[in-house]
Formats: C-alpha cells, sequence, structure tokens
C-alpha cells in the first residue's frame, strides 16, 4: 500500500492496564501492516514498549480512578495533556490514536483534530450505559473509532461518527477452552479440590476499600468449606506489600498470591470474586462462574448511579443484556453477602453449564483478529488523510 513517501509517525496515548493490553495489540497489527520504519510514541505501558513504543510519560500517571480521587491529580494530568499537545501540535504525527482513558484523550484529539491531524480513538466510551452527553466530545475530537463491541457502531454511525468493529484482543488471545489442570500446574498447586480465585484490584485505592471485605469473605468461606482453597494475584511487589498486612491478618487462611499471572489464577479457579472492570470479562472468556464487587466513596458512588442507564455494571451482565451473574456493590458488599454468593457460584453445576454456553457465545461474537482489523482500520485513515 501507499502511504507517504516517508514512513508515518504515529502518537498514541494509553489509559490504564486495560488501555495498554488494547494498544499493545493494535501495535502489533501496526507493525504487520505500516511501512518498516514507522515510530511509534507518546505515552504507554510496559505491553506497548514491549512492541516496540517510546513512551515518554508513564502510564501511570494517568490511572487515576473515580471523580473525588481524581481531584488532587488533575493539575500534574492537565499539565501532561497541555505538554504532549504541544509537542504534537510543534511535530504533527500523521495520526493519532487515543486508547481508552476518554476524558483525557478527548480533551487532547480535539485541538489535534482542528489542526488537521487524524484522529482514531480505540474503545469507545461506554455511552449506551452512562455519561451518554459524551457523544458530543466524540463528534468534535473523533475521526475514526474502534469499537471492541458489535452493537457501538450503529450507535455512532447514526450520530455521524465513522467506525469499525474489531472486537477485543483478549477474545483473541485467550483459548475457547480453558486448560484448568495446566493453569494449576502452572501454579504449583494440587489439581483436585475446590479452588477460588480473588481480585480485589490493583490500585491502593481499591485494596484500602475492598480488601478488608474481601478477606473477610475468604475467611468465612474456608469456615464453611474447609477444602476450598484462595488464589490472589498480586500485578506487581508494591501490590503484594500493600496485600501483605491483610495477609498477616487472616493467618489460616489457604491461600496463595501469585506474582502477576491474573490469567493463570482465573483459569485454574472454579468461581472468581472479582472487582468490577475490564478483568470481569476475561473471567468471563475463561467461562468461570463469578461474583462481582466494588466499593468506592459515597460521593463518587452517588455521581455515578445518577449518571448511569443500566440496571448492571459489570461486562459480562452488559453483554448478555441481563443479569446472568451476580453484582453486589457498595453498602450490601458485605463478607457474608460475597461469600454466600460466591459459594453458590462454586457450586451450582447447573448455572456453572449455563454460563459456559453464554460466554462461549459471548467469547465467538468477540473473537474478531482484533489486531489485524484495527491495524487496518489505521492504515485506511492514513490513506485517506485530510490535508493539513
Amino acid at each position: 500500500m501507499t502511504l507517504t513517501s516517508h514512513p508515518p509517525r504515529v502518537a498514541m496515548v494509553a489509559g490504564e492496564p486495560s488501555g495498554d493490553l488494547l494498544a499493545a495489540s493494535l501495535l502489533s497489527g501496526l507493525t504487520n501492516t505500516l511501512p518498516e520504519g514507522t515510530r511509534y510514541s507518546g505515552i504507554g505501558g510496559p505491553r506497548m514498549k514491549a512492541e516496540g513504543f517510546e513512551a515518554h510519560w508513564p502510564m501511570d500517571k494517568l490511572t487515576v480512578r473515580g471523580y473525588v480521587e481524581a481531584l488532587k491529580h488533575i493539575p500534574e494530568i492537565l499539565g501532561i495533556r497541555n505538554e504532549i499537545k504541544r509537542q504534537l501540535l510543534a511535530e504533527p504525527p500523521s495520526v493519532f490514536i487515543g486508547v481508552d482513558a476518554p476524558d483525557f484523550n478527548f480533551g487532547l484529539e480535539q485541538p489535534l483534530r482542528e489542526a488537521g491531524i487524524p484522529t482514531v480513538h480505540f474503545v469507545c466510551p461506554s455511552i449506551w450505559a452512562w455519561r451518554g452527553g459524551r457523544i458530543k466530545k466524540i463528534v468534535k475530537a473523533v475521526d475514526h473509532m474502534l469499537c471492541v463491541f458489535p452493537f457501538e457502531t450503529a450507535l455512532l454511525e447514526k450520530a455521524g461518527v465513522t467506525a469499525s468493529y474489531v472486537g477485543h484482543p483478549l477474545a483473541d488471545e485467550i483459548p475457547l477452552e480453558p486448560d484448568v489442570a495446566g493453569a494449576r500446574r502452572e501454579l504449583g498447586i494440587a489439581e483436585g479440590g475446590p479452588v477460588i480465585a480473588v481480585l480485589p484490584g490493583s490500585r491502593r485505592s481499591e485494596i484500602a476499600l475492598i480488601g478488608p471485605t474481601f478477606f473477610d469473605a475468604m475467611e468465612l468461606m474456608q469456615l464453611r468449606e474447609p477444602g476450598v482453597r484462595f488464589l490472589m494475584p498480586a500485578a506487581n511487589p508494591a501490590l503484594r506489600e500493600l496485600l501483605q498486612p491483610l495477609v498477616d491478618a487472616h493467618p489460616h487462611l489457604s491461600l496463595t498470591i501469585t506474582d502477576g499471572r491474573a490469567q493463570t489464577a482465573m483459569t485454574a479457579a472454579d468461581a472468581i470474586l472479582v472487582k468490577s472492570g475490564t478483568v470481569t470479562l476475561e473471567a468471563a472468556l475463561l467461562k468461570k462462574p463469578m461474583v462481582i464487587s466494588y466499593k468506592v466513596p459515597w460521593l463518587t458512588g452517588q455521581i455515578m448511579k445518577r449518571q448511569g442507564y443500566l440496571p448492571y455494571v459489570g461486562l459480562p451482565n452488559i453483554l448478555a443484556g441481563r443479569f446472568v451473574v451476580p453484582e453486589i456493590l457498595q453498602h450490601f458488599a458485605t463478607p457474608e453477602a460475597l461469600a454466600d454468593a460466591t459459594l453458590k457460584q462454586l457450586n451450582d453445576e447447573a448455572n456453572r453449564r449455563t454460563l459456559r454456553e453464554i460466554f462461549t457465545d459471548m467469547h465467538i461474537a468477540l473473537r474478531q483478529n482484533t489486531s489485524q482489523k484495527a491495524a487496518q482500520a489505521v492504515a485506511r485513515v492514513l490513506e485517506t488523510r485530510r490535508p493539513r
């Protein structure tokens, strides 16, 4: 294909570990699609760096959850956005790709687009679930939206935004049949007996808010079923250090904390207790019964509730269009409630079979060779770029 006489320069900004995963998948496809010598730079994480990305700022600067929690970080975040905007306007890239982080990226994409730089956004914000007013920002900021869910393109195109359904890279990465025995061998745990994976989150605020409740729920479950074992992934040494006081306070738990390997831990499990987020989609693709929970500060919760349109927050329920797994949120998330629901998910075989069918259909729908489809969409944007 003919793009320009010189290799393109691709600027990207990703926020959150889930954005790092999506961007790394896209980078893999782009390196196979765009000319040799194409440069990729901006803000990214470790997965992106492994694909040859030049990260000028660490991604964790943008990893802030919730309205109230973000307030103290606003000056630094705005400073970073102003600086990267200045740099990109001074030396315009061939295309700018914002990956997730919509509040940050839309504010960056709009002035870049107005300056004639083509803008692509990877992952449509959940305007179908909450904050639908963001469609106005999308119209102004985005030339082309890459959608991970099939129902999003029609909604965007109705508003005048060009969009492509590219599926989700997790659906390509995760096998249709998870290897439970292999995962248990990899983690060095016995292949027999019930195992529950527990994922309370990876941020300090998440551990502080829901960590004690999750540990108390594990203790209750072990009292009721002494043979149950627990797996808890710690993404990095800092997270393990955060969890250690909770581990020390529950010395009798049959608990293994893994160094990362969250997907392996979930694969090895028979059921999962998990905080809300992208990880719930990963659990669904692994065909696991689960209980979804979260706790956020009261004010953040009130704001989110008033801006929501759907009765559910977990991606498995959103994609199914109904409650297929329980959600126990905020003050309802007591140790007793979580223990009751998780043990029911563990032991209800009829429910397990039903969920396997639902999650397999979901998996097939999302398996689209995302890295290649997304890269081809970006290449088309580059080929038809607007003159400055």
